[in-house]
């Protein structure tokens, strides 16, 4: 006789969800984004192949459906996502497709972007109209949907003329696939060329940039941030966690649980240097005076920007979750706070980005 597969309650979102999260306008618009997002990357992709994921996928689920929950309980609306998401690529998009069913659509800001290698051949990456155009079909059959809210170009594309990338935007937008579109990873300089273009032939504007930033990573703030605010375009940062080192999980080794102890991810044992993790030390004492987690105060730290619209945290569990959404509350801090952060952080020598 067959197993029947266990009936899961229905979801009933809180109705206090609104009032435990701020919202920022993104850039110009009238799109308001949480100041926290979530990010749905290596934690919601495929658990492995073995014998043991395969038996374990329920569970794996189940904990992906509780964090998607658990983050719009607490007033977390936007979901980011791409298309190699995973592993494998696509597996996230998938995913996430399969909870959103439960969700109430008209809610929530579903991002996706394309860029970085899916498939093999010379259509699979970079900013082709081929590519992106393509891509995104894919995206919203994985995803089950007809359109997204964002749609991203995740890198620039050095061989492909940007009034090709942007006018494949302008393509998703008129089509009715994508409500919005953005760009990652484009610094000050290649924004505003843009957003120039993007006049020039009336295609639809980017309404925000996704850069890599956090304590250990400022470059965007005397390049991007001013050009931003400029141009009315939005900023949601990724990372601004640094992969975890921007926590207290690594104060006092490398848990073998965590990213770098697990070797999956890109953060590797040996991207947990000394000097650094002296550093978090020494911002986990002034996190504390502040009665906030770590994990909280670095979130806080890049919330301050008024040009910052958003920062994209990852997460492995819902109590993750719940923990880093108090940052949102707090992020405004005293001159001689600000002072200490950059004396610890040793401002103007900037380190690799993770």
């Amino acid at each position: 006789m067959a197993t029947a597969e266990p009936v899961q309650k229905a979801y009933r979102p809180d109705e206090q969800r609104y009032e435990r999260m701020p919202y920022r306008r993104s850039g110009n618009t009238g799109l308001r984004l949480p100041a926290i997002s979530l990010g749905c990357w290596h934690n919601f992709g495929a658990p492995g192949s073995d014998a043991k994921a395969i038996q374990n996928e329920q569970d794996f689920h189940d904990n992906c459906r509780r964090m998607l929950f658990t983050a719009f309980d607490h007033g977390i609306t936007h979901f980011d996502l791409a298309n190699n998401y995973g592993p494998p690529p696509g597996a996230a998009e998938a995913r996430v497709g399969r909870i959103l069913k439960e969700l109430p659509r008209d809610e929530v800001v579903i991002s996706t972007k394309a860029g970085y290698r899916m498939w093999p051949g010379p259509y699979g990456e970079w900013g082709s109209r081929k590519y992106l155009l393509q891509s995104l079909d894919q995206s919203l059959i994985r995803l089950g949907l007809d359109h997204v809210d964002i749609f991203y170009h995740h890198r620039p594309d050095p061989n492909t003329p940007l009034e090709e990338t942007l006018g494949a935007l302008d393509q998703a937008v008129r089509s009715g696939k994508a409500l919005y579109v953005g760009v990652s990873n484009y610094n000050g300089t290649l924004l505003a060329k843009a957003m120039n273009i993007c006049r020039e032939h009336r295609f639809a504007l980017p309404i925000i940039d996704q850069p890599n930033y956090h304590m250990f990573n400022r470059g965007i703030e005397p390049d991007l941030l001013p050009v931003a605010q400029r141009e009315g375009v939005g900023v949601i940062a990724f990372c601004p966690l640094a992969q975890g080192l921007l926590t207290s999980k690594y104060l006092d080794g490398i848990p073998t649980d965590s990213r770098a102890g697990s070797g999956q991810g890109y953060l590797k044992p040996d991207h947990v240097k000394a000097d650094q993790i002296a550093k978090v030390r020494q911002l986990n004492a002034l996190a504390q005076g502040r009665g906030q987690t770590m994990a909280q105060f670095a979130l806080s730290w890049v919330l301050r920007h008024e040009a910052m619209t958003s920062a994209l945290i990852g997460a492995s569990r819902p109590e993750q979750i719940i923990e880093n959404v108090k940052a949102a509350q707090q992020t405004t801090f005293a001159e001689d706070e600000l002072k200490a952060i950059d004396a610890i952080l040793g401002y103007g020598q900037m380190p690799t980005p993770l």
